[in-house]
């Protein structure tokens, strides 16, 4: 069974860093696309980040690019992303997909959760709060 679980979330100061994990089970990364999401408060989901786990292609969202990175490691099942100067609009519940990969990467960080269900795992989220 194809299953992505999120962990890393917390509290942290604006301008700091937080470092998020994926980890999946029931699968090769290689097989699948991995995307980060979040929804914050009375907000609608949006995708964040996604990362070919066969060949490393990148997407991010414009408001995280030059201070997210999201990188793989095949070996150990893992997507991490590491967020680096956040600000209090990164404040959300962060959660980790899976998307098999005849779905091109900057497609799967459009899709809705049900879309990502119907291809693959979508899976529990990690809050992240950022305040002083």
């Amino acid at each position: 069974q194809v299953q992505v679980v999120a962990s890393g979330g917390g509290l942290v100061q604006p301008g700091g860093s937080l470092t998020l994990s994926c980890a999946a089970s029931g699968f090769g990364l290689d097989d699948y696309v991995i995307g980060w999401f979040r929804q914050a408060p009375g907000k609608a989901v949006e995708g964040v980040s996604c990362i070919s786990s066969y060949d490393g292609t990148t997407y991010y969202e414009d408001s995280v690019k030059g201070r997210f990175t999201i990188s793989r490691d095949n070996a150990k099942n893992t997507v991490v992303l590491q967020m680096n100067s956040v600000k209090p609009e990164d404040t959300a519940i962060y959660i980790c997909a899976a998307v098999v990969n005849t779905v091109e990467v900057e497609n799967v960080c459009l899709m809705t959760p049900r879309e990502i269900e119907d291809r693959g795992s979508w899976g529990r989220g990690t809050q992240v709060t950022v305040s002083s």
